[in-house]
């Protein structure tokens, strides 16, 4: 898929975004933990097509991840206690991020940690031996099923500025905070990202939930619960982006149950300036590629000639806006 003038008479819609300094080649990103870091992917899908590549969280040590039973199939969608299994920071830099730099894509380092100063550790790290598609970084503060850390950042306002603020100090690449959906209101949470400098804030991360064996009355995850994704979520992760997009004026990435091109036009209907493609990876490894295909089709017969038209384009009645609704 190229964003050319003109293919076979017909004009090519502009797919691509801006996001900080970095220009993406168009909006669809594959979510992390659910690409691994690209290569156990690549022979299913072909990477380049990609706006870019969230890799599997990584930390500063190694971390082995939960026990299994840690993936539950549930009606559309599935519960996951994974744990953020990952080969720590020292390997991925060695070992993950160069092979990734072979690929004409844009990369996002997810991270996640225990404390402010393993966040701040660990992008240093990174900045320190990064490679030119690096685009930037997810913060996962918003993890349900890490009990040391991640989640308690991801509750807070006064934490997820502060930490926003730290490592906002540590680079100049694109900075993008993963919001939980586990809160009363994401508003307040988006709007201490853009207070501290952030670039983006993604969302949503996976719903708290649980599965129970009825025949033995235990639950399925060995964690009892874990974080639920899939079609399943998609309404939520919808009105969560939509909220986000009226709380901040920094780009909103939307991300929660979209497996087909459909489903990504209404995030970026609902406000989102780019999608990550997640738990649809599981079932097909190029459905990335997919929506980023039929998302130059969708465009092509609406004749919409830039993505920027379709972001934020929401049509609510006036009354309801002039209610506050």
């Amino acid at each position: 898929m190229k964003n050319s003038a003109a293919t076979n008479g017909m004009v090519t819609p502009d797919l691509s975004v801006k996001l900080g300094t970095v220009t993406f080649k168009n909006p669809i990103l594959v979510a992390s933990g659910t690409f691994g870091y690209g290569a156990e992917a690549k022979q299913w899908c072909d990477i380049e097509q990609l706006g870019g590549v969230v890799t599997k969280s990584v930390s500063w040590k190694p971390r082995m991840g939960n026990p299994p039973h840690r993936i539950i199939e549930t009606a559309s969608g599935m519960l996951n206690s994974i744990g953020l299994a990952n080969v720590g920071v020292h390997t991925f830099v060695k070992e993950k991020l160069p092979y990734l730099a072979k690929f004409d894509t844009k990369i996002i380092a997810n991270i996640a940690a225990s404390s402010m100063e393993e966040y701040r550790d660990v992008l240093e790290h990174i900045e320190a031996n990064a490679v030119e598609n690096l685009a930037g970084y997810e913060i996962n503060i918003s993890c349900p099923n890490v009990k040391d850390g991640g989640l308690s950042f991801g509750t807070s306002v006064e934490r997820t500025e502060e930490l926003t603020t730290l490592l906002r100090a540590s680079t100049d690449r694109i900075l993008m905070i993963k919001l939980t959906p586990n809160v009363t209101s994401v508003a307040p949470f988006a709007e201490a990202c853009e207070r501290a400098g952030a670039d983006a804030v993604s969302l949503i991360n996976t719903l708290v939930g649980m599965s129970i064996d009825i025949y033995t009355h235990e639950p399925r995850l060995n964690t009892v619960t874990g974080g639920l994704s899939g079609p399943a979520i998609k309404p939520i992760a919808l009105a969560q982006v939509y909220q986000a997009r009226k709380a901040c004026r920094i780009p909103v990435i939307g991300m929660g149950g979209i497996v087909t091109v459909e489903d990504a036009v209404e995030f970026f209907i609902a406000g989102a300036d780019m999608v990550q493609v997640g738990t649809a990876n599981f079932v097909y490894p190029d459905a990335g590629v997919r929506v980023a295909e039929g998302l130059a089709e969708f465009m092509r017969d609406q004749k919409i000639g830039k993505i920027s038209e379709l972001v934020n384009s929401l049509r609510v009645r006036a009354e309801l806006k002039a209610a506050g609704w």
